[in-house]
């Protein structure tokens, strides 16, 4: 499965801009159970419990919050950049600007394969650079998901 495959151009939001790391996840959360038409409450509340066993802040200024709910049955993603970064408790300590959310069906078991692969795309400097200089939403997804990747 390919990153363009579960991150439409309208799942790409702009200038969001919570003041902290609960209210991120609240409002990913709230996001994603509009476009699911799911309760916002039951994907926080999965959110919140992944975050528990430890940050999903992977570094250099992206998170990529993930977990698995039982009533979606593929995967789901959106792509948000901050208009200011918050703390998000990453592994170097270094506030978060970019942020994916992955929701998965539980058990489905190529999550793993889009966390890796939004991982790799997303650690490359320059991609992150333009992710934080791109103007739209249709920039943004064209640096994420070029026609040949």
């Amino acid at each position: 499965m390919k990153l363009r495959d579960c991150l439409p151009p309208e799942n790409i939001v702009l200038d969001l801009a919570p003041p902290s790391k609960a209210m991120l996840i609240r409002q990913l959360s709230t996001l994603a159970a509009e476009r699911l038409s799911l309760d916002a409450n039951g994907i926080a509340r999965a959110l919140t419990n992944r975050e528990n066993l430890g940050s999903t802040g992977i570094g250099a200024g992206i998170a990529i919050p993930h977990a698995g709910v039982k009533e979606i049955d593929r995967h789901f993603c959106l792509f948000a950049r901050l208009a200011d970064p918050v703390d998000f408790e990453a592994v170097d300590d270094e506030p978060v600007d970019l942020v994916f959310l992955l929701l998965n069906s539980q058990g489905q078991p190529d999550h793993l394969n889009i966390l890796s692969c939004i991982a790799r795309r997303v650690r490359e400097e320059s991609i992150a650079r333009a992710l934080r200089q791109a103007g739209t939403a249709e920039e943004v997804h064209m640096i994420l998901c070029p026609r040949e990747l």
